[in-house]
């Protein structure tokens, strides 16, 4: 998962203090100046949506306008779930 990441330039995780994520940790990368993914984590369990705020400054501290969980339990190994992650991204 490290590598997916990394690849497409996903932050450190750090802990969601929002409340918006049930106190999970978040990390997340930019579509636009005010879309983002992000993916939560749990144990070894990760969590992506997709999501707008007013500023990138806002992620984890305040809860943000538009969320939508596009697939729980990512898995890289799985096809479709990657093609997920490229379609939003590319």
């Amino acid at each position: 998962m490290e590598n997916v990441l990394r690849y497409y330039e996903f932050s450190e995780f750090f802990q969601d203090e929002s409340e918006t994520f049930e106190g999970k940790e978040i990390s997340y990368t930019s579509l636009n100046s005010e879309h983002f993914l992000i993916f939560t984590k749990e144990s070894n369990t990760y969590d992506l949506y997709v999501s707008k705020y007013s500023s990138e400054k806002e992620i984890g501290k305040k809860p943000p306008q538009i969320l939508e969980l596009l697939m729980k339990n990512y898995d890289k190994s799985i096809p479709e779930h990657r093609v997920i992650l490229r379609k939003y991204l590319y």
